[in-house]
């Protein structure tokens, strides 16, 4: 069975709030482990270093509104993620 997942395991967003639904794969197949502003046709979307990942997702949510306390506070635990645990 496949494992569900709560959140994104590359930004942390809770995938309940993608309005695709996840990411998807090169086949258009769904991926239920990553949102779809992360990973689309197979390929993560984002190229970079954790930090630099972290930097990113910060500035698009002070963008969305959020203040600067909220956006550092939601992506301090992006090492964690299954996607940057190894990096």
């Amino acid at each position: 069975m496949e494992k569900q997942y709560k959140m994104c395991q590359s930004c942390g967003m809770p995938l309940s709030k993608d309005p695709d639904g996840g990411g998807t794969e090169k086949d258009g197949a769904k991926n239920r482990k990553y949102c779809s502003y992360c990973y689309q046709n197979g390929e993560f979307t984002f190229t970079g270093t954790v930090y630099e990942f972290q930097d990113y997702c910060k500035q698009k949510m002070i963008e969305g509104g959020h203040s600067k306390f909220i956006s550092w506070i939601f992506t301090r635990g992006l090492k964690r993620l299954e996607r940057w645990k190894n990096a």
